[in-house]
C-alpha cells in the first residue's frame, strides 16, 4: 500500500524562547515491512543541528530554536510502500541488544496488575497464541477511552483507572511480555484509517520477540498484527525512548502545541 504522510507540529510560545532543541525522530525507515520513497522534515523557526542513527536504530534529527522566536514548526511529510506480513518483522537486530528490552523502565515497571495480566502468556502452549491472548485481556481490563490518561501515565496506573489509550497500551503489553518473560518493545508510527484523512495523533503499538519469528507486532487498542495500513516510524524500550519529539527549553516561556496530521492513499 502507497501512503502519503504529512505531520505538522507547530509550537507556539507566550513569550521569545532563549533556547530549545528538540530531538526529532519523525524520519521512517526501510525495513522488511515498508519500503521509503521521497521523506523530508522542513523547519520554521529553527534549523537542524545534526542527524544521526540512535542505539535502538532510530533516525533522530536535532533540531534547535532560533533565538528569541515565538513559534517553531516542524513538518514531515513524504510517502512510503508498506507491506503486510501478519505483523512479523522477523529477526531485524540493531545495536542494542535483546536484554535491553527485557529490562523495566519507570514507565513499564511490574506490580500486581501487570504481573496478573503477565500469568495469561503461560496459559498458552504456544508463545505466540499466548500473546494474542494477552493482548485481548488487555483491551478487555483497558479498554479504548481518550482523555483518561496522559503521556506520563504508568503501564500500572492505566491499569488502575480501567481506560486508556494507544500509548498505554502498548505499554500495558510490554511490560507484561517482560514479566513473562520476553523481550518487548515500543514502537510509534501512523495508522491509515479509510474512513478519515485527518487525524488526532500518530499512533503506537508493540513488538514481542519470539526466537523462531523474531520481532512480531500486536495493536491492542485494534485488536490485530500490524499490516499494510501500518507505518514505522521508531522503536524504544517504552514510549519515551520512541518518542516522535522530545526535547527541552530554557526561559520562562509557556507553551502551546498544535498538530496536524494527514496519512492517505
Amino acid at each position: 500500500m502507497l501512503l502519503n504522510i504529512a505531520h505538522t507540529t507547530r509550537y507556539d510560545y507566550d513569550a521569545p524562547v532563549d533556547y530549545a532543541l528538540q530531538k526529532v525522530r519523525l524520519c521512517p525507515l526501510d525495513s522488511p515491512l515498508q519500503s521509503v520513497g521521497n521523506w523530508a522534515l522542513r523547519v520554521e523557526g529553527g534549523k537542524i543541528e545534526a542527524s544521526y542513527t540512535d542505539h535502538f536504530g532510530n533516525r533522530v534529527d536535532l533540531v534547535s530554536a532560533e533565538p528569541g522566536t515565538q513559534r517553531m514548526t516542524l513538518t514531515a511529510e513524504g510517502t512510503a510502500t508498506t507491506h503486510d506480513a501478519a505483523g512479523i518483522l522477523g529477526k531485524v537486530y540493531g545495536h542494542a541488544p535483546l536484554w535491553l528490552f527485557q529490562q523495566p523502565t519507570d514507565t513499564t515497571r511490574p506490580e500486581d496488575g501487570i504481573s496478573e495480566l503477565a500469568t495469561v502468556v503461560a496459559k498458552s502452549d504456544q508463545p505466540l497464541d499466548g500473546l494474542h491472548a494477552l493482548s485481548a485481556a488487555i483491551l478487555d481490563r483497558v479498554p479504548y477511552q481518550t482523555g483518561k490518561t496522559d503521556t506520563a501515565t504508568t503501564a500500572e496506573e492505566a491499569i488502575a483507572i480501567g481506560q486508556g489509550v494507544c500509548q498505554d497500551h502498548a505499554n500495558i503489553f510490554i511490560a507484561a511480555a517482560r514479566k513473562a518473560g520476553l523481550p518487548a518493545r515500543y514502537v510509534s508510527g501512523y495508522l491509515y484509517m479509510p474512513d478519515r484523512v485527518d487525524q488526532d495523533a500518530s499512533h503506537a503499538w508493540a513488538e514481542a520477540h519470539l526466537d523462531d519469528l523474531g520481532w512480531v507486532g500486536f495493536d491492542v487498542s485494534n485488536g490485530v498484527s500490524p499490516d499494510e495500513k501500518y507505518l514505522r516510524i521508531a522503536v524504544g524500550r517504552d514510549a519515551q525512548d520512541a518518542a516522535p519529539i522530545s526535547g527541552l527549553r530554557m526561559g520562562s516561556s509557556r507553551e502551546a502545541m498544535i498538530v496536524s496530521l494527514q496519512v492517505q492513499q
